[in-house]
């Protein structure tokens, strides 16, 4: 096959790409002929080794290595459980009265007529808080 006539070769995308490959071969690559300031990085597909960082920087922990780390109920005792669940007991019905307080404060400042439901659920507030 003759080199000069291209159409000895074979033809259609295959020769084309077969041409391509050949040529590349016995060339330099274009990013070697373009003259900057940064020659001595490498080709953009060449494989480089992975940058060091060093040892003063720290990463943070991760999510799931502190999330692994992190005592889940191990090593609680009883008591410790019992208190807590005795403190959360406290605070809720804290809150619970705080709640009927509000709605007996607000049903005796009402100017309006109570209606039978109001003045039954302000009775009943009444006896239990007074």
């Amino acid at each position: 096959m003759n080199p000069l006539n291209q159409h000895s070769q074979s033809s259609g995308y295959m020769g084309l790409l077969q041409r391509q490959q050949s040529g590349a071969l016995h060339q330099n690559s274009p990013y070697e002929s373009f003259h900057s300031e940064a020659s001595d990085f490498p080709q953009f597909n060449s494989q480089t080794s992975p940058i060091n960082v060093g040892d003063e920087e720290v990463r943070p922990e991760g999510v799931k290595a502190a999330k692994g780390k992190r005592s889940n109920a191990k090593g609680k005792s009883v008591a410790d459980i019992t208190t807590v669940w005795e403190m959360r007991k406290d605070d809720l019905d804290r809150k619970e009265k705080q709640s009927k307080l509000a709605i007996l404060d607000t049903l005796l400042v009402k100017t309006q007529p109570l209606t039978a439901a109001e003045e039954e659920a302000k009775n009943k507030l009444l006896a239990q808080y007074i």
